[in-house]
């Protein structure tokens, strides 16, 4: 369990922080950047938290508690994906948020046009939320480019963003309140 006992450390004041192994890297590193836009995702889902009761903000809870857990695997440099050593996304979240999908998909229409963000308060938020995962997954992306990392966070991370988008429409009425695009309308 995490202990924090003092916020401010001044470590991090020229420019460096550590990594989950104790490691200091540059605050650009892209690792950092990574973990980062995750932390950038969860406070998007908590902001969509705002306006949702019920399932759907179980289901976002639970997302919040695994966004942490992904953080923590990309902060933890190594190879060792699967021991159970270090915290490390899994198959099971991963086969959680496509059960989670493919029920709230269920009722949905399917679509004649792309979905603009709004209707609801919630849909905007978590289209707001679905842009900045897709923004995580291209970090992470990059960072796996450079560095080993646990293939399972870039699975977790594509499929969250279809999560958000998917909840988006099922909040927005199973899709009766989508704002559609209507491509060349302002010619």
């Amino acid at each position: 369990m995490v202990k924090l006992t003092k916020i401010y450390t001044r470590g991090g004041d020229k420019g460096e922080t550590s990594l989950a192994g104790g490691d200091r890297v540059k605050k650009h590193d892209p690792r950092v950047a990574a973990y980062g836009t995750i932390d950038e995702t969860n406070a998007a889902v908590g902001l969509a938290r705002l306006h949702t009761a019920g399932e759907a903000d179980a289901m976002l809870a639970r997302i919040q508690d695994d966004l942490f857990d992904l953080g923590a695997d990309l902060a933890t440099p190594g190879e060792d994906f699967s021991s159970g050593k270090a915290l490390r996304i899994t198959q099971a979240q991963i086969n959680r948020l496509e059960r989670e999908i493919d029920a709230m998909n269920a009722n949905l229409k399917p679509l004649n046009s792309f979905v603009l963000p709004g209707g609801t308060a919630a849909a905007a938020h978590l289209h707001l939320a679905r842009t900045v995962a897709r923004r995580a997954e291209r970090d992470i992306t990059l960072l796996a480019e450079r560095t080993a990392i646990n293939p399972l966070a870039i699975t977790f991370v594509n499929r969250l963003s279809d999560h958000l988008f998917v909840m988006s429409r099922h909040l927005n009425e199973d899709g009766a309140k989508d704002v559609l695009w209507r491509p060349g309308a302002n010619r």
